[in-house]
């Protein structure tokens, strides 16, 4: 993506989210006071292409970026134990990988990445990460992680 189409793209967000829009020709209008201009077709393709979709009565809205899987990965997690900035994560039968993908792919600062089996899933944090610190990243996925620690 060029950098002129995530500049642009961004400013459409912030629109959006700054009060209702309810046309393409009011978006346009609006990129134009704020310096970028925009052809028609370029607003549908970068709407497609941000997922925003029109609501009667609401205009375009922004999806909500749910940070949640969109099948429900929590209760497959059965228990976490730490060795310093390690842990060892079991799952259900083959759902290791589901769990350590998700885990992979979210921004978890405190979390380096994971290497899983088919239901054991090994978290490498950072150096400076306390089992805290990764349990805390792990929670808006996993709600009940911190009642699953074994110590």
């Amino acid at each position: 993506m060029q950098t002129s189409t995530k500049i642009r793209q961004q400013a459409i967000l912030e629109i959006i989210q700054s009060g209702p829009v309810y046309s393409q020709e009011e978006l346009a209008r609006r990129l134009r006071e704020a310096g970028i201009s925009s052809t028609q077709a370029t607003l549908s393709r970068d709407l497609n292409s941000l997922k925003i979709s029109k609501i009667p009565g609401e205009g375009y809205v922004v999806p909500v970026k749910s940070h949640l899987p969109t099948t429900d990965l929590s209760s497959g997690v059965l228990r976490i134990q730490f060795s310093g900035q390690m842990a060892v994560l079991k799952t259900r039968p083959g759902m290791a990988s589901a769990v350590a993908a998700l885990i992979d792919t979210q921004v978890l600062s405190p979390i380096i990445g994971t290497l899983a089996g088919d239901d054991t899933i090994l978290l490498i944090g950072r150096v400076d990460a306390s089992p805290s610190d990764i349990l805390d990243a792990l929670v808006p996925f996993f709600p009940e992680i911190k009642n699953r620690v074994i110590i």
